[in-house]
């Protein structure tokens, strides 16, 4: 069990609302037959030549269970459905982004009163208020969740999102805001929220304590790796303490736009040699060939130790955020690999099998 958190939520008061009080608010592997011909003997009996069969079987082999590297034991999924989903409560809603930033970005936690029964990596679907141009309830959104299992509050009761306001200007030059994402980033403390899910796997930890989790998030990506640093570094469980190596990278546009800046500086702080910290701010930092610094243009900087984790077995590659992220990465590996012999293409996919590669991507 989890007890005290050790760090407070660290988010600006500016911009923010709360509750003036807190309201209470297995796979089995397919089994191989070897195929063993039938054999024929000629016999003699009595003068006579006789065909004798003789019939040799074999057992199976025995049943050899896949065993996860992921902590996914007792996970639960789709408790709550879109036709019937859990009614929570906005607890708290802030805006993280400086206000210069290329839009808006806010943290918003939500009451499950421990209804929802979620793990780090795993994702809730919110429905907004109101209909859609048809007369029809607006379709879910899926988000992913930026709390660790116990939330922010340390006491399994909530649950918190990682938001950024969609709004854009079309080729007929009409301003679109995106429907999910302005309703909650507009919601006010105490209001009603229809949430389903908890969905997912793909994106659980690792179940060793020991080992290396590089995580690659640009922007609202962040919030899965949020929900595992937190467990890491910020809470004390009796049955699991992180003692390996969390390397993170974060890539967005501007120095305003970085997201729980101080939270994970104050890890650093904390456990310094279990945790490294890399920015990625592509409008403000370049590399030595005055390139834009991507998120995949500062795993560059150290793609040779990068690799060298990679051939070790208990490296896990954690992915969440735009799509051509993951290209990139491949683009800095293929060289890399080769130099050893290895086809890149062909190791990922070992590595995706083994639990070892994890994407999140939009």
């Amino acid at each position: 069990m989890a007890t005290a958190v050790s760090a407070a939520v660290s988010l600006p008061s500016s911009n923010s609302t709360s509750l003036s009080t807190r309201t209470s608010i297995i796979s089995t592997d397919r089994l191989n037959f070897t195929k063993v011909p039938l054999t024929f003997r000629n016999v003699s009996s009595g003068g006579k030549l006789v065909a004798i069969r003789a019939q040799v079987t074999t057992e199976a082999p025995a049943k050899v269970e896949k065993v996860s590297k992921k902590v996914d034991e007792g996970v639960v999924t789709n408790k709550y459905r879109p036709k019937e989903p859990y009614v929570g409560k906005c607890l708290l809603n802030t805006k993280i982004t400086g206000d210069d930033a290329p839009g808006e970005t806010w943290h918003m936690v939500f009451s499950t009163e421990g209804e929802i029964p979620y793990l780090e990596g795993q994702s809730i679907g919110i429905i907004a208020d109101g209909e859609d141009k048809n007369g029809k309830p607006h379709k879910l959104r899926l988000y992913s969740i930026a709390s660790s299992a116990i939330g922010d509050f340390g006491d399994s009761k909530t649950v918190s999102l990682c938001v950024k306001r969609l709004v854009y200007t079309n080729d007929q030059g009409e301003v679109v805001k995106g429907v999910c994402s302005n309703y909650l980033c507009d919601l006010k403390p105490g209001a009603d929220v229809n949430i389903t899910g908890p969905v997912g796997k793909e994106m659980l930890m690792p179940k060793d304590p020991n080992a290396t989790i590089i995580m690659l998030g640009t922007g609202t990506g962040i919030a899965p790796f949020r929900s595992f640093l937190w467990k890491m570094f910020f809470e004390k469980h009796e049955d699991y303490e992180f003692n390996g190596l969390a390397w993170l990278f974060l890539g967005v546009p501007t120095s305003s736009s970085l997201l729980y800046k101080e939270e994970f500086e104050k890890m650093k702080e904390k456990k310094p040699e279990n945790f490294r910290l890399d920015f990625a701010v592509s409008r403000e930092q370049t590399n030595a060939k005055g390139e834009k610094m991507y998120i995949q243009t500062r795993m560059a900087e150290y793609a040779e130790e990068l690799w060298e984790l990679l051939k070790k077995d208990n490296t896990f590659i954690y992915m969440c955020g735009l799509k051509g992220m993951e290209k990139g990465i491949d683009d800095i590996m293929v060289s890399l690999a080769a130099k050893d012999g290895i086809d890149w293409t062909e190791y990922k996919r070992s590595l995706k099998k083994a639990g070892q590669w994890n994407v999140e991507v939009y």
